[in-house]
């Protein structure tokens, strides 16, 4: 079996924990791990795939989250199992590509899909299923139903049909219809009637699954087959998800049971339903050595908070506070978040798009302060790092090593910068910043200028191979 992650999603619903740069697959927000991270431990553990036979579908700008998830857990991905969407269009599209991948580098296989921002217990029952869906494989469109555990508004639901059966053995069942999130009277008739929730997982044969594109979305096949690259490919392919482009058109769909516990994390409400409670009911995450939650009074509230955060007589809220936005929600409206992030987004609002602490591929930065004409950023260089060699037209900057050595090229000198020493760059000229030690280098970066935005830079030479 080979695995086929789905990495690309940006997770609106959980602003402002999740942004578009650090979506919530990559978040922390749980324990050390990140849901990508379990998600490729699962797959390991449970031996479905070797390290090799992973491919991971996500966009350009999570290369390197991706990249440093997998190093962290100690593995090495093949860099060309990495698939780079060169835009989102939704789901089919990106299995699709994923699906041709691994049959040009493997021949005719049986693919398990996996998102990569699900809340699974991996357990004998999750492996028995995922063992029944690669027989079943051969001559279906395998999807996996999570047996509900109450009326769900927020899932998608199966109606299983006919019983497959392998001799005697139980393998699964035919799928007799897809239903939409349905209104909560109706998702108790849907319980009652033994559906099951749409778990978003799939099984494939590469050979089963191409012909059923060609037969039901040719347009998605033709994208493809007639492109030269990856890009025209994707400006050609419809946007499309893989349920109404196929799993609902298809003769060949049939459904596994899953009877393991599964949160798909879709919401605050969701996250609150997996934290510890104590003994008010409130679910709490405190995100630093200063942040403390005192609650009097309040009850069945999930807050994740950055400082000292006290309520008084208050229930059944969301409070997510990070260092640069603040969500207060009723528990039951969470689903509503995304509304304030496409507010934000139309707005031009950065803060849809990045944390104060934004991750690069040679470290991190956070910015301290800013206003119109100043910024003011710590920077953070991992050892053997360094940044690309680039010159901004708007705005000055001042560096200052508060740790480490800094190795810094201004225009044609080259110069280390050791603590307490700093250097001035003026608009303009080509600079570098690099850490040449065994130790993070930390820099106090003052900004200043007429126009201080992001996209204010022209790269000459690169490591990570960004424009």
């Amino acid at each position: 079996m080979k695995t086929l992650i789905l990495a690309g999603g940006k997770g609106t619903r959980l602003w402002p924990l999740s942004r578009e740069l650090m979506p919530k697959q990559f978040v922390r927000f749980l324990d050390d791990r990140s849901l990508f991270q379990r998600t490729v431990e699962r797959v390991l553990n449970l031996g479905f795939s070797k390290s090799d036979e992973i491919f991971v579908v996500t966009n350009k700008a999570y290369r390197f989250r991706v990249l440093d998830d997998i190093r962290e857990l100690g593995l090495e991905l093949p860099e060309e199992n990495i698939l780079l969407e060169p835009e989102g269009k939704n789901t089919l599209p990106a299995i699709y590509w994923g699906i041709k991948q691994v049959e040009e580098t493997f021949g005719d296989s049986i693919v398990a899909v996996l998102p990569s921002d699900h809340l699974i217990e991996a357990n004998e029952a999750y492996e028995r299923a995922f063992r029944n869906a690669e027989r079943l494989a051969r001559g279906h469109l395998v999807t996996f139903g999570v047996k509900p555990t109450r009326p769900h508004t927020g899932y998608g639901y199966i109606k299983p049909g006919g019983a497959l059966r392998e001799g005697d053995e139980l393998l699964g069942y035919r799928v007799d219809e897809f239903k939409e999130k349905p209104d909560f009277e109706t998702a108790k008739r849907y319980v009652e009637n033994g559906y099951y929730w749409n778990s978003g997982m799939f099984m494939f044969d590469t050979e089963v699954f191409i012909e059923e594109i060609h037969r039901h979305a040719p347009d998605v096949y033709e994208a493809f087959e007639n492109a030269e690259s990856v890009d025209e490919a994707y400006r050609a392919a419809p946007d499309i998800s893989i349920d109404y482009g196929i799993m609902e058109k298809t003769d060949k769909a049939a459904v596994v049971p899953l009877n393991v516990y599964w949160n798909d994390l879709g919401s605050f409400d969701a996250i609150y339903e997996v934290m510890g409670k104590d003994e008010s009911g409130n679910a709490v995450k405190i995100g630093s050595r200063k942040s403390e939650y005192i609650p009097l009074n309040s009850r069945n509230n999930l807050v994740m908070t950055e400082r000292l955060t006290a309520t008084v007589g208050v229930e059944d809220l969301i409070i997510i506070d990070t260092d640069d936005a603040l969500l207060i929600a009723h528990r039951g409206e969470s689903q509503r978040v995304k509304e304030v992030y496409k507010l934000l987004k139309e707005r031009g609002d950065e803060r849809v798009f990045v944390h104060r602490t934004a991750y690069r591929p040679w470290g991190s930065y956070t910015v301290l302060e800013e206003n119109e004409r100043y910024k003011i950023k710590r920077l953070t260089v991992l050892p053997g790092k360094k940044l690309s060699l680039q010159m901004h037209y708007h705005r000055s900057e001042h560096w200052v090593v508060v740790r480490g050595t800094a190795k810094v090229t201004v225009g044609d000198r080259e110069i280390l910068l050791r603590p307490g020493e700093s250097t001035f760059i003026p608009a303009g000229v080509k600079h570098r910043l690099e850490n040449p030690g065994k130790v993070v280098l930390e820099v106090i970066e003052t900004q200043i200028g007429e126009y201080l935005g992001e996209d204010d830079i022209v790269r000459f030479a690169d490591d990570f191979g960004r424009d």
